[in-house]
């Protein structure tokens, strides 16, 4: 399930879900898998013109693609990516919940341990060398908006601005994010795991490294072929359990991470023992098809006893 809102940052969604033709091509994936041939006959449109309508639909998260054997050969399908989409309407006025932004930038990590294929770039040039760990340590990935790494973690320390009177209700972390195969690789499933103050919060399988086609803000000197974009991903942490985009992850609630302090540690990162080791791509401001960096939000109350 996808949990949207109104941030801009889901305009990629609404506005894959503003069509005729895109929306009878989830109906027709609701169905069964088909490729873009199949879909191009079933809506009477030529094959390129599918194509760009698939593309909008997985840059929203509602549609992927992989490689299956059919009829004695290997095709490229197309499935649905999700189940449902839920929106959040601002809250009312009168509603008692606040909250607290901080934005991280991606370079802003404060403990990491990473391996090939690995990379760091600001939007202006690449940070180092390719697949050499040795530069996740240089100060420039201060400025990075983009690092990738074939397993391993990063680790960002986030700030607490919450009051003694104020109580958490529930956390929200927002980042783009894909997979990290050598090239780029739409059919490319990695298991990325999320860690809150060293409680394991849970794990979601990216799908691919996606590169196809350019990400909406990659810097005119990027290459083509490389990581281009990713997926939207919003973590929600509240009472009773650990969700992203709605679908929950784990049982770990807000009052089992320990927000009472003056920061937080995040971990994100793809195990060494994971069933799917398919590396992590980390997308910030300047790059892939959101413009911004990771959003931590905690929504909160006044606490009557404060």
């Amino acid at each position: 399930m996808i949990h949207a809102n109104t941030d801009e940052a889901w305009l990629p969604l609404y506005e894959a879900l503003a069509s005729p033709v895109r929306l009878s091509i989830i109906n027709l994936l609701a169905g069964s898998l088909m490729n873009v041939k199949e879909l191009a006959e079933s809506l009477g449109l030529s094959s390129a013109i599918v194509t760009m309508h698939v593309r909008k639909l997985e840059k929203a998260g509602l549609v992927q693609t992989k490689m299956v054997r059919k009829q004695g050969g290997t095709h490229k399908m197309c499935m649905l990516a999700e189940r449902s989409v839920s929106i959040e309407l601002p809250a009312h006025a009168g509603d008692s919940l606040k909250v607290h932004e901080v934005s991280v930038p991606v370079g802003h990590y404060t403990q990491f341990e990473v391996f090939p294929t690995c990379g760091i770039a600001t939007t202006e040039k690449m940070v180092g060398q390719f697949d050499d760990p040795r530069f996740f340590l240089e100060p420039e990935r201060m400025n990075a908006g983009i690092l990738w790494f074939g397993k391993g973690y990063v680790e960002y320390k986030v700030p607490n601005y919450l009051l003694a009177k104020q109580r958490p209700v529930a956390l929200e972390i927002a980042m783009e994010l894909g997979s990290e195969a050598p090239g780029v690789n739409d059919n490319w499933p990695s298991d990325i795991s999320f860690a809150l103050n060293g409680a394991e919060i849970g794990m979601w399988t990216s799908p691919g490294d996606y590169g196809e086609v350019r990400g909406r803000f990659s810097p005119v000197w990027w290459h083509d072929r490389v990581n281009q974009y990713g997926l939207l991903k919003v973590i929600r942490i509240q009472e009773d359990g650990s969700y992203i985009d709605g679908q929950r992850m784990s049982g770990v609630g807000i009052g089992d991470i320990g927000l009472a302090r003056n920061h937080w540690t995040f971990r994100i990162g793809v195990k060494e023992d994971a069933v799917h080791v398919g590396g992590l791509t980390l997308y910030g401001k300047g790059f892939g098809n959101y413009n911004h960096d990771m959003v931590f939000r905690v929504f909160y109350e006044d606490s009557p006893n404060g």
